[in-house]
């Protein structure tokens, strides 16, 4: 009952925080619109609710990462506490940073309401935890060598090519669903 409305909390509080996210560039939307700007959910009563402990970790700049000084930085930090500020919880609001193997288990643990980093949306993860709406995507690329760089169209250039990319991520499912005739070579992380 306390996630299903820690859940409905994030969403409103992203409802009304992220259709200002991008007001300082140009007035054309940015593909692929992600929410409806419009939406406003409803706040929800907070007020017997402790604490708001988002869980994250210290090794994903521009996201969250310690900045020079030593302070947790990012734009999930920053999205945090809009969204503490948002449902008027600013005071009950807390940022923790873990290793990224120990968050998981940290919310399990109830040491935390919520995780601010990228857990996969999985089958299996569904099911364990209620996810907000993605409010961002990470575009795919593809590294390699200079040396060995080719031109468009990539899908013609990697045909029967072995491409490495990350076990169980959307990665990989994108390359195994648009990439077909590529060797897919996985890795753990």
């Amino acid at each position: 009952m306390i996630l299903r409305w820690i859940t409905l909390a994030l969403m409103s509080a992203l409802a009304g925080v992220l259709p200002f996210a991008g007001a300082t560039q140009g007035a054309e939307p940015q593909v692929p619109v992600l929410w409806d700007a419009k939406e406003r959910l409803p706040k929800p009563d907070l007020s017997a609710l402790p604490r708001l402990r988002f869980l994250t970790t210290t090794d994903f700049p521009p996201f969250n990462f310690l900045d020079g000084s030593g302070r947790l930085s990012g734009f999930h930090i920053d999205l945090a506490r809009a969204i503490c500020a948002e449902l008027g919880v600013a005071e009950k609001c807390q940022i923790q940073a873990l290793p990224w193997n120990e968050l998981e288990d940290a919310l399990q643990k109830g040491e935390g309401e919520a995780i601010i980093a990228g857990i996969a949306a999985t089958p299996a993860s569904r099911e364990k935890y209620a996810f907000s709406r993605s409010y961002m995507q990470f575009p795919a690329r593809f590294i390699m060598p200079k040396a060995k760089a080719f031109a468009e169209p990539v899908l013609d250039k990697l045909r029967s090519k072995r491409v490495g990319v990350v076990a169980g991520s959307a990665h990989e499912k994108m390359l195994r669903d648009y990439f077909s005739t590529v060797q897919v070579v996985t890795f753990e992380t």
